[in-house]
């Protein structure tokens, strides 16, 4: 079931069979955001569970343990990740009463410890046909300060017969302690003709622009291309080619309703790439705005751009809960134009 891979996979599945002779009790999987990692680790969870895996360690796709793991029951499995990404595979989106809770309330970013303790049951009863266990963990820098410590201790003193495979954009973000206790597995950047390619598969127009924008990021492209942002992001974009006070105002009015970590992200690596111009004249995420980058990164010394790029990278770290969204982003137009 090699297709159960996205493309530019495939060396990396081969690489990770080298660990299946001595398997450790926890992998983590780490890699740039939006590159399908937790495709990735959910394809070896099932090939893990899997009762007659192919040659190249692949899940047969047709046993009774891949049926129940494709209908999502498999008794063996779990997955742990934050109430907000639930409705990824649809199982809070079954029935009137789980949309009017869910409605009551955000559901949380974060995993929680609750999420943690509820593993217990899963590993104190008797696995089936005594086979593995898996837990699929992601994004793993969700987990709040208590969950992570909660984690740690199962780490420290794992329970027979049972994996973790963790995901995670961004290493940082995890507790030492937690990375010292697991396999660390890197899933690279797709090459770019092989991303743009897909994209083109999938029958995305400018491929390689939305490619740009989300640095190489496939999956993270096609994802920004159908959430139809396009007309925000330009609205932005003329904003930062020709910033003054005035448009800043009215830029941050015109953004009210996309969501701030979006205008943030967009806004930083605007600021990237116009150090990136400065310092050695290469452009990552908006090569086709080169001219307006290269004239604007000419008016500015590192210093003052490296100083931006710290200070947007503080607004990013809070952007998830801004007390005043409208005011936060009008703030940080505001710091943008001022550089000028």
């Amino acid at each position: 079931m090699s297709d159960s891979l996205y493309p530019w996979q495939h060396d990396s599945w081969r690489q990770l069979q080298q660990l299946r002779a001595r398997l450790p009790h926890a992998i983590l999987l780490y890699g740039a955001e939006g590159i399908g990692k937790t495709h990735f680790a959910e394809a070896f969870a099932q090939s893990l569970l899997c009762e007659t895996p192919l040659s190249d360690g692949h899940a047969c796709g047709v046993c009774g343990a891949c049926g129940w793991f494709l209908q999502q029951n498999h008794p063996d499995f779990r997955r742990v990740r934050p109430e907000a990404l639930e409705d990824d595979t649809g199982e809070a989106a079954d029935g009137e009463e789980k949309k009017t809770a869910k409605a009551a309330r955000a559901p949380s970013k974060e995993i929680k410890i609750d999420q943690i303790r509820a593993l217990s049951d899963f590993m104190n009863v008797s696995t089936h046909r005594s086979g593995m266990r898996v837990v699929v963990l992601y994004p793993a820098e969700a987990l709040n300060n208590a969950a992570a410590n909660a984690l740690l201790k199962t780490l420290e003193e794992p329970p027979p017969n049972t994996i973790f495979l963790l995901s995670c954009n961004r290493l940082d973000r995890l507790l030492p302690t937690i990375l010292s206790r697991c396999r660390k597995f890197a899933l690279a950047l797709p090459a770019r003709e092989d991303a743009v390619s897909w994209l083109k598969q999938q029958q995305l127009a400018d491929a390689d622009v939305w490619l740009a924008e989300q640095g190489g990021a496939p999956l993270a492209a096609l994802n920004a291309a159908q959430a139809d942002g396009r007309e925000m992001l330009d609205e932005l974009l003329d904003f930062l080619r020709a910033p003054n006070i005035e448009r800043a105002l009215k830029t941050a009015d015109r953004l009210q309703k996309t969501p701030v970590t979006l205008s943030v992200g967009w806004t930083q690596r605007w600021l990237y790439d116009l150090l990136s111009a400065r310092m050695a004249s290469v452009i990552r995420y908006y090569p086709r705005h080169q001219r307006e980058l290269t004239a604007l990164a000419g008016k500015l010394h590192e210093h003052a751009l490296l100083g931006a790029l710290k200070q947007i990278g503080e607004r990013r770290a809070i952007a998830d809960h801004p007390l005043s969204p409208k005011l936060f982003v009008e703030d940080m137009l505001l710091a943008y134009a001022a550089l000028f």
